[in-house]
C-alpha cells in the first residue's frame, strides 16, 4: 500500500513518461474570466520541461480565435495549433467521412464561417448530413429545416453531448439539449463527436502525430475529460478546481488515473 510520501513520486514517474498536456480550460485552466492560480506556472513548468500542451473545449459556439484572445487576455499568449474544439473535431470527421458532401449546420455565424473557410460544402436543402453545434443564434426556422432534412434521410451529427454550458449566471441550453428537441420531433438520435468520444482522441492524434499512450487528458470533470482518457486508452488527470468534487468518484464508474487539487500542484509534482 502506498504511503503519502510515495504517492508523489509515483505520480511523477507517470508523468515524466508523457509527451502532450490535453487541458480543458473553463473549471480546470480559468473560472468564467478569472485565472484559477497555479495556472500559468504550469504552463512554464511543461516548457521548462519539454513537454507539450494543447488546450481543448468541447464548447462549439465560439471557434479557437476566440479562447486564444481570451487565454491572451490572462496572460498567456498561444498560437492557433494549441488549441481545438469540438468544432475542430467536426470539421476533422467531416473531411474524413463526408469529404465534399452537402452539410446543414446548425451553429453561430462565426463557427459557420470557419467551416466554409475550411472547406465544408454548406447547404440549406438537399443534405447528406445535419450538423449541429452549440448554436447561441438558434431560431424556429434552423430547427425546423434540421429536422425536415433528418426525417428526408439526412444524416444526424453534433459536435458533442454537453446538455448545459456552464456560465457565471448560471446553466444555458447546449448542443445536447438543442438535439434532444430534434430527437424528440424525429425520432433519430445523432452522432456524437468532442468529448468524451473517439473522434476527439483521432482528431489529437492527427494534428500531433502522437500516440494515445504519450496523452494526458487533464480536467474537472468525470464525464467528458476523464471519461476521454479512461475509455480510449490515454492517462486521465483529475483537477478538483471545477465541478467534480471527491466524493463524486464513490458512484462514478469513471476514475482518474490521477488527482490533485489544481493545475499548481501538478507543476510541483512536474
Amino acid at each position: 500500500m502506498l504511503t503519502e510520501e510515495d504517492e508523489p513520486v509515483v505520480k511523477e514517474s507517470i508523468l515524466k513518461t508523457k509527451k502532450l498536456f490535453v487541458l480543458d480550460m473553463d473549471g480546470t485552466f480559468y473560472l468564467g474570466d478569472r485565472l484559477i492560480d497555479g495556472s500559468l506556472d504550469f504552463i512554464k513548468k511543461l516548457e521548462a520541461t519539454g513537454k507539450q500542451y494543447l488546450f481543448f473545449t468541447n464548447n462549439s459556439s465560439k471557434t479557437s480565435d476566440f479562447y486564444i484572445k481570451k487565454l491572451a487576455s490572462m496572460g498567456l499568449n498561444i498560437t492557433k495549433d494549441r488549441i481545438l474544439t469540438s468544432g475542430d473535431v467536426t470539421i476533422n470527421y467531416l473531411k474524413k467521412y463526408y469529404n465534399g458532401k452537402r452539410i446543414y449546420l446548425m451553429a453561430t455565424e462565426i463557427v459557420e464561417k470557419e467551416f466554409l473557410e475550411r472547406g465544408i460544402n454548406l447547404c440549406t436543402d438537399d443534405a447528406d448530413a445535419v450538423v449541429v453545434a452549440f448554436d447561441t443564434s438558434l431560431t424556429y426556422e434552423k430547427l425546423n429545416i434540421a429536422c425536415k432534412l433528418i426525417r428526408n434521410g439526412s444524416d444526424f451529427i453534433a459536435t458533442h453531448p454537453d446538455f448545459n454550458c456552464p456560465t457565471e449566471d448560471g446553466f444555458i441550453p447546449d448542443c445536447g439539449a438543442m438535439c434532444a428537441f430534434i430527437t424528440a420531433s424525429t425520432g433519430k438520435k445523432p452522432k456524437y463527436l468532442g468529448k468524451p468520444y473517439k473522434e476527439t482522441v483521432d482528431c489529437i492524434l492527427d494534428h500531433t502525430g502522437l500516440t494515445v499512450d504519450d496523452i494526458v487528458f487533464v480536467g474537472d470533470r468525470l464525464y467528458t475529460d476523464i471519461a476521454t482518457a479512461y475509455y480510449h486508452g490515454a492517462t486521465g488527470l483529475l483537477v478538483l478546481s471545477g465541478e467534480t468534487k471527491l466524493k463524486d468518484l464513490e458512484n462514478s464508474d469513471v476514475k482518474p488515473d490521477l488527482i490533485f487539487e489544481s493545475l499548481k500542484e501538478v507543476a510541483e509534482v512536474l
